[in-house]
């Protein structure tokens, strides 16, 4: 068990590992430095959050919500958003993440981003945290499978992140690669997909402000089965398009061997944006069933173009979005 200080004078008990014997360590600590009454409030507050993490409890992450990218909908309950999940690395069962995701460690972690760069960085958490303010935005998630739920995300916008690498004139894609660790997630190296999981957008997306790269939900760091602890979400295309756990953003010429396109490319296209006037090949996409609205009585929803999210429609004027789907 490492101790570290923290700005508040605090001697924080951070464990390696997450094991109850950390636990008890950590529990103990934190009681001789109360007993001894040489902390502050700062320091009690902060000897909380630690305590909450070393007992598996999600810390806080910081960021008023932005009303200019955000959803008027009622938010789905954090319950529901964290226990019905597509993250096949984990299972193929809505339930297989929630259970099985907390063997992924998601510290220590860095991401590497690199390729038709004048600039490639390599950056963990902290720096990933720092590099710009944090905030939240409350975005429709739209599942390929006919599902929807509303989530408060945490992040900022993916395009902090192009600037500062610096694409070259040769960038045209955005690749991003997830993590692939059978030792951490027991869905890796079964046949349903091609691992790593690999995801792509067009730079002109990554580059819209809608697009984000995400930190947290609800207030919190992401959840292991949310895909800590980063993330792309990319609210107007389907859920699939925002790969999880990432290590790698590569900037590309060519457009990305994507997972679910190779694995299906007549139903999973390259570019998958919402679009209800284009339906999956074995069912509807008009219509749509709101996690949380369960009810034998609730109608399904009405699909939105794009999720709702209109403003992108400029980003594919003159296509035909049911050729390029």
């Amino acid at each position: 068990m490492l101790i570290k200080r923290s700005p508040n004078g605090l001697d924080v008990p951070f464990p390696s590992e997450i094991t109850p014997r950390a636990v008890f360590e950590s529990r103990r600590h934190f009681m001789k430095q109360l007993a001894a009454g040489t902390l502050g409030s700062a320091a009690l507050l902060e000897l909380a959050s630690r305590a909450a993490f070393a007992q598996g409890v999600n810390p806080r992450l910081a960021g008023a919500r932005n009303p200019a990218y955000s959803a008027m909908d009622k938010p789905t309950a954090y319950k529901d958003a964290t226990s019905y999940n597509n993250f096949y690395e984990f299972g193929t069962d809505k339930s297989d993440p929630a259970q099985y995701a907390h063997t992924l460690k998601p510290r220590p972690w860095t991401v590497t981003i690199d390729g038709e760069v004048k600039k490639p960085l390599t950056l963990d958490l902290d720096a990933l945290l720092k590099l710009a303010p944090v905030e939240e935005r409350l975005y429709r998630l739209r599942c390929v499978e006919g599902w929807s739920m509303v989530i408060p995300w945490m992040g900022y916008s993916f395009s902090e992140i192009i600037k500062r690498v610096e694409p070259t004139g040769n960038a045209r894609y955005v690749e991003f690669t997830s993590l692939a660790d059978k030792k951490q997630m027991p869905g890796v190296g079964s046949r349903v997909l091609e691992w790593p999981y690999v995801e792509g957008l067009r730079l002109d997306e990554a580059r819209h402000p809608l697009a984000l790269l995400t930190l947290g939900m609800y207030g919190e760091t992401l959840p292991n089965q949310n895909g800590a602890p980063v993330r792309i979400v990319v609210p107007w295309k389907y859920g699939f398009k925002s790969a999880k756990s990432i290590v790698r953003i590569r900037f590309v010429k060519d457009q990305p061997r994507t997972a679910w396109n190779v694995a299906a490319p007549q139903e999973y296209g390259f570019y998958s944006n919402v679009n209800p006037e284009v339906d999956h090949p074995r069912w509807s996409q008009a219509s749509e069933r709101r996690i949380g609205e369960d009810s034998f009585f609730t109608r399904k929803r009405k699909t939105l173009m794009f999720n709702g999210y209109n403003d992108v429609a400029s980003l594919y004027t003159g296509m035909d979005l049911k050729k390029y789907f």
